[in-house]
């Protein structure tokens, strides 16, 4: 069987085409060598709807002579199409397979199962996210378990595809993961797409519960496995502490809001507050205050919002003197007396 049947081709219109890319310009009845002129006929009418080839009359009377069209340009469209069914298989295939696998553990009755490998991991994190309807919870520590989502793996599209979907997500980060760029740069846009993203000083354990139904967690969060393991959790009473653990975490943390990252109506200054309207703040000013008070270094800082180092200093420079502040602690009381934070 060539390969080029697995586009869709049958084996007539694959065997005229790979014929044509070696001899160009052929009339079909050098081609029946290969078939018989019937099958070549009809194959030579199916290639040409399918724009694999072309057909040139001569001047004056004769055959038409037919030519295969680029295989890169041709065949491309072909392959990309299979290979985004593929896709689709494959995530369709991995959704089964957890349905089997979470039918299995409710039928036994077990309230945890464990999982081996990263591979495995992977699978069950990304078909919670597809499956969730209403809520994913997230504590993320900076000592990361060894399995770590990828653009590969398609986690955001999930995350697309869940907010889309209407479904909440609520996490705690560590500060730490600030000083990374692209971690940075995709919590902003959670942010700005209205979910929820608290920052703490320190998280205790990576930890994942979908629609308060289903968590994940590593089982040695501390050891470096060359083959990790993770359990998943079901209803039960540990589902319901590790709830809470992640409530106790959520609730005590800064929050990030979206309307400091977008300036939403409203957030120009509280009522009574101390400064005259027209001297409140900018929105850059804002953003780079609530930073400052969620716990971000300038550094931090100057990457979540995509700009230099110094211009953060600057910034914050000429808010300590228009607050009349000497230390940044005497600047985040003026900054609430003020209305410049929610």
């Amino acid at each position: 069987m060539s390969l080029l049947t697995l586009l869709g081709l049958g084996p007539e219109e694959d065997a005229v085409y790979r014929a044509l890319v070696d001899r160009p310009d052929s009339e079909p009845d050098v081609l029946t060598g290969l078939l018989s002129p019937n099958d070549v006929t009809r194959a030579l009418d199916v290639l040409v709807e399918r724009g694999l080839v072309s057909a040139r009359l001569p001047d004056g009377s004769g055959a038409p002579r037919y030519r295969a069209a680029s295989p890169a340009l041709a065949l491309g469209p072909l392959l990309e199409a299979r290979r985004g069914a593929l896709y689709q298989v494959e995530h369709f295939v991995t959704e089964l397979s957890e349905r089997h696998r979470a039918a299995q553990v409710r039928a036994s009755g077990a309230p945890v199962e464990m999982l081996s490998g990263a591979a495995a991991i992977r699978r069950r994190l990304l078909a919670m996210g597809r499956q969730a309807q209403y809520e994913v919870c997230s504590l993320l520590p900076m000592r990361d378990a060894p399995v770590a989502l990828s653009v590969e793996d398609g986690i955001e599209e999930v995350e697309r595809d869940s907010m889309a979907r209407g479904v909440l997500l609520r996490s705690v980060v560590e500060l730490g993961w600030f000083d990374r760029p692209d971690t940075a740069a995709s919590v902003a846009q959670i942010v700005e797409q209205g979910q929820s993203v608290t920052v703490a000083d320190r998280v205790p354990i990576k930890l994942i519960i979908a629609d308060r139904a289903t968590a994940l967690l590593p089982m040695h969060p501390e050891r470096d496995e060359t083959e990790p393991i993770a359990l998943v959790v079901h209803r039960s009473g540990l589902l319901t502490a590790l709830q809470s653990l992640f409530e106790h975490c959520y609730e005590r943390a800064r929050p990030l809001r979206a309307d400091t990252a977008e300036g939403a109506p409203g957030a120009e200054g509280a009522p009574g507050a101390e400064e005259a309207p027209g001297r409140q703040l900018d929105r850059l000013d804002r953003r780079i205050l609530a930073l400052l008070h969620v716990g971000l270094t300038d550094v931090a800082i100057a990457r979540q919002l995509g700009m230099g180092h110094r211009t953060v200093q600057r910034r914050l420079h000429a808010l300590m003197a228009r607050a009349d502040a000497s230390t940044r602690f005497q600047l985040g009381a003026h900054a609430v007396r003020a209305g410049w934070l929610d």
